[in-house]
């Protein structure tokens, strides 16, 4: 589920945290591991935290109707309370995934991840909604209205509810960093209809990319750096960003070590993440450092690649 470029800013990730550690740990490739290994099981975390979330909501309609026919004074809103979607038809596929229930329990997740009063404050402000209205008000419901109520819960409501947004900078560790990565893993998620393995993200493959490419930066940095620091000599040195210098790093590995990803392909995504995790000039400067030194490589006949079909 997460794609080669998500894995690269993990491995991104995981490296610059390494070098704030001591020295002697900097090209500790072990320790390395374990950084990169923690980032993705957090973004694992999280994502499972979104969906529960999203049964939580679901299934406060019961629990908004409990309280509200408990009250000694009802008005007309505590009566003949419509608990629909506490039934929803996708919720019970979401309910059925056996690595789901597995993760949640097994990790704490709620505990860990999800504040109790959220799920009454997303339903509050679902009830309101003019999509939730229409929903209780159909008298059937096919798949696609089920599962097009439960997409609105989290587009509209969490993904994009800026109130319920600072609740997670808050209070959800790494939401702020992995943000648009769990948007891509939750439309994938409504697109596939539930029928995701819960207890991994990456394939066996993309695991063992993201560690051949962590371990490929610590290695080979002095022939990195040789080859970078000769194409530096137009820029101010002082002003390079220390996420740059990682990406020229990682990017060059992958020209060298990685033959069935095609050099188009690094260099472009380098240059994505440079734009969004660095400085404004960061896509330029990554750009023509990398695109210098592939030519380089070209000439001396150290590029192989195989498979130019892989995709990124």
């Amino acid at each position: 589920m997460i794609s080669r470029r998500s894995i690269r800013v993990k491995v991104m990730q995981s490296l610059y945290s390494l070098s704030t550690l001591e020295s002697g740990d900097k090209k500790d490739q072990g320790k390395a591991s374990r950084l990169l290994d923690s980032k993705l099981d957090q973004v694992l975390d999280i994502f499972t935290a979104c969906v529960l979330l999203l049964i939580d909501v679901a299934e406060y309609a019961r629990t908004d109707a409990e309280k509200r026919a408990s009250r000694y004074l009802k008005v007309d809103a505590d009566k003949n309370v419509n608990t629909d979607i506490s039934n929803n038809a996708f919720v019970q596929k979401i309910l059925k995934n056996a690595s789901l229930m597995q993760k949640a329990e097994k990790d704490k997740i709620r505990q860990k991840y999800i504040q109790e009063d959220w799920a009454k404050e997303i339903f509050n402000n679902l009830i309101k909604s003019e999509e939730y209205q229409t929903y209780i008000h159909t008298e059937t419901h096919n798949a696609t209205s089920e599962k097009a109520i439960i997409y609105f819960i989290w587009k509209t409501l969490i993904f994009d509810n800026e109130g319920i947004q600072e609740y997670f900078n808050d209070e959800m560790p790494g939401w702020e960093d992995d943000r648009e990565l769990i948007g891509m893993l939750m439309d994938n998620f409504f697109s596939k209809n539930t029928k995701v393995d819960f207890s991994d993200l990456l394939s066996a493959e993309k695991k063992e990319y993201a560690h051949d490419l962590i371990r490929s930066v610590i290695d080979k940095d002095d022939l990195c750096m040789g080859l970078i620091e000769p194409k530096l000599n137009n820029w101010d040195k002082e002003r390079i960003a220390q996420i740059d210098r990682l990406l020229l790093r990682m990017g060059v590995c992958e020209l060298l070590y990685f033959p069935t990803i095609p050099t188009k392909v690094t260099i472009n995504e380098y240059i994505d993440i440079a734009k969004q995790y660095s400085t404004p000039q960061s896509g330029q400067f990554v750009n023509g450092v990398l695109d210098n030194i592939l030519k380089d490589l070209t000439k001396e006949n150290r590029i192989e690649k195989t498979d130019r079909n892989t995709k990124s």
